[in-house]
């Protein structure tokens, strides 16, 4: 038996982290792929490793990714560990990029894509209560949300518009429907 592979994208502030974490405290047989980013550990938002550049490359060259990808300055690679679940039968969710969808799709076919959205204003009170990036950052950040997404993927749309507990429920719906 394999399990599914969801690859979870939107723009920052969306609530993507606050939504896996919801979804996967609720069914504890969902498994959140933690990722290897080059970002301080002491940035916050969901568990991570945190490494530099150098080690990043080392790891990446090693062959240890199943996925990687840049974004935001920044590397992000899941390690092949966290998407072996996906033989026990378990589904796995990765919190992804728009950008690395198609080389994403290329190493898993039957991925499925969530697309998590909220309305600008939503977004930008969310970036701004993390505190990490200053308000042209945010602003940067605004313009890029309207990244299409590449065409020929499943994709499931959830709208994270309200509280988290809504767009938790929203997920887990979407998440215990058939794929296919």
């Amino acid at each position: 038996m394999t399990g599914r592979l969801f690859i979870v994208v939107g723009p920052s502030g969306v609530g993507k982290d606050t939504l896996l974490a919801g979804v996967t405290a609720a069914n504890p047989t969902l498994h959140w792929a933690r990722r290897v980013i080059t970002r301080a550990e002491v940035a916050g938002g969901e568990p991570f490793d945190a490494v530099t550049p150098p080690v990043f490359a080392a790891r990446l060259q090693a062959g240890e990714f199943a996925l990687h990808w840049q974004a935001h300055g920044l590397s992000y690679g899941v390690p092949q560990a966290q998407i072996a679940p996906l033989d026990a039968g378990r589904d796995v969710l990765v919190n992804g990029s728009r950008a690395a969808l198609l080389a994403a799709r290329a190493a898993f076919p039957k991925l499925v894509v969530i697309c998590i959205t909220a309305p600008p204003a939503v977004l930008a009170e969310r970036l701004a209560a993390r505190g990490r990036e200053s308000r042209a950052d945010i602003d940067a950040r605004l313009q890029r949300a309207g990244y299409a997404l590449p065409e020929g993927l499943p994709v499931i749309d959830i709208a994270n518009d309200s509280t988290p507990q809504v767009g938790i429920a929203r997920l887990l719906a979407a998440l215990q429907a058939p794929s296919g």
